[in-house]
């Protein structure tokens, strides 16, 4: 073996254990009592948890968006995933005009291949559903790439679909064993509302949530619900924020309907009236961070299992460029930074009695594993499954800063935030790519994932 972990207790979505593991070639090869090997190095990690990595299966890495690219890169971002405990990121792949699916993902793996410092898979954003690329999804799938994405907002930006070409995925999702996800939000309201308030020279952040507030997302939920129940097709909501979408999916789950909800830890940390404060426009992205009840209902889902995972939106932009918007919010770039908090965030609360860490396995590891096709290489910590490994120290107090995150970003949204635990080392395929503080990966390790589509019903 390569190495043992010796002493640790396990968690997974399920179990909790203390136990060895021993590492070869990059696998989990044995897990038991008191493991031996005189030619293995040895972590010793009593008083410790050893937990399989998370999966973020919503990323913006080097997007073009707003006038300006997300200042992460791929090394920069997959650095920071590293950091926080995230051994697998999910890029989304931006189809331009008249490429195909598998085109627009091997076209964005040129740039990811020679810099990821974790293991990557894409997501393809569909803009231009010709009835070429419709027939391109069971291919698609079969190379391994069965995720695709729309818009139902950013019109203006070219990003968009009508109903039509949404049906017309999800359709075709159901025959093949894609999976569609969608960005929710009414477009046509979202512009009325922004002409409205910029022409009553209502510009700071404040009204980027009011040109988007609960109603406006919740619509969008609805009707994509709607149309994946009328075609009996499986259906992921990104960056559910709003109690109101939160149950329309539990409706559509307990009437048996695969629908499943994503939503970020900026939803469950921060309200709304971030956008009142000085700093605001750093907070801005969209959908907006809602209200106090709809944080409330976002972790009741948490806690009803009609939360499905949580993943980041990780798409920042550095605080000059969030300054183009102080005198107009329809200037501010949407996104914010987020993949080397979720884990620790959603562990600290574990620790703090909010919920528990299988739980956080199975939000932030186990089922976005699963529902992408990545299990059981991916997602829970087993003989045979890749050691993609954290260890993580429960006492382990830090305070987010700037300084002590490893993104190319110059802020923080989480600047302050106190996190009770934190993880101390993390395993990519069983190679030290972070441990104590300190960043030990390198550009081109990562590989991208070819995943399994679902079964077709």
């Amino acid at each position: 073996m390569d190495l043992v972990i010796k002493n640790g207790t396990i968690i997974t979505a399920i179990d909790t254990y203390i136990a060895d593991i021993g590492i070869e070639d990059g696998k989990i090869s044995v897990i038991g009592k008191d493991i031996i090997d005189p030619l293995s190095r040895v972590i010793d990690a009593k008083g410790k948890y050893i937990i399989p990595g998370a999966l973020d299966a919503h990323t913006h890495l080097q997007m073009p968006f707003g006038g300006t690219v997300s200042s992460d890169n791929y090394e920069a971002g997959t650095r920071a995933a590293a950091c926080g405990g995230v051994t697998t990121v999910f890029d989304f792949a931006i189809q331009q005009k008249g490429d195909g699916i598998i085109q627009t993902a091997q076209n964005r793996d040129k740039l990811c291949a020679p810099n990821a410092c974790v293991d990557y898979a894409f997501h393809v954003a569909i803009t231009d559903l010709t009835p070429k690329v419709l027939e391109e999804f069971q291919s698609a799938v079969d190379y391994g790439i069965p995720s695709f994405k729309v818009f139902m907002v950013y019109k203006k930006e070219g990003l968009m679909v009508d109903d039509a070409v949404l049906c017309k995925a999800l359709k075709k999702s159901s025959e093949t064993g894609a999976m569609i996800s969608v960005h929710a939000e009414n477009a046509d309201l979202i512009d009325s509302r922004i002409e409205e308030y910029l022409s009553e020279g209502k510009t700071s952040a404040w009204y980027h949530y009011l040109s988007r507030p609960e109603f406006v997302e919740a619509e969008a939920d609805k009707r994509a619900i709607h149309w994946a129940k009328s075609f009996n097709a499986p259906l992921y909501i990104v960056h559910l924020a709003n109690k109101e979408g939160m149950d329309e999916v539990k409706k559509a789950r307990s009437e048996g309907y695969e629908i499943y909800a994503e939503t970020c830890p900026q939803y469950l940390n921060f309200n709304s009236d971030v956008y009142k404060r000085e700093d605001g426009r750093n907070f801005v992205c969209s959908p907006p961070i809602k209200g106090q009840e709809s944080q409330d209902a976002l972790w009741e889902g948490i806690k009803t299992g009609d939360i499905a995972t949580i993943a980041t939106d990780h798409c920042p932009f550095q605080s000059y460029e969030k300054d183009w918007g102080k005198d107009d919010f329809t200037k501010i770039p949407n996104g914010c930074m987020g993949v080397e908090n979720m884990y620790p965030y959603m562990l600290s609360e574990a620790n703090k009695g909010r919920l528990s860490f299988n739980k956080v396995v199975e939000l932030c590891s186990s089922n976005p594993a699963k529902i992408f096709g990545c299990a059981p290489a991916k997602g829970t910590i087993a003989p045979g499954s890749d050691a993609d490994i954290v260890i993580y120290d429960p006492e382990k107090e830090v305070t987010i800063t700037k300084e002590n995150m490893h993104s190319n970003v110059d802020h923080t949204i989480w600047e302050g935030t106190k996190i009770k635990g934190y993880p101390v080392m993390t395993l990519s395929r069983g190679k030290i790519v972070f441990e104590n503080g300190e960043f030990k990966g390198e550009p081109g390790w990562g590989k991208l994932l070819k995943r399994k589509g679902r079964k077709v019903r």
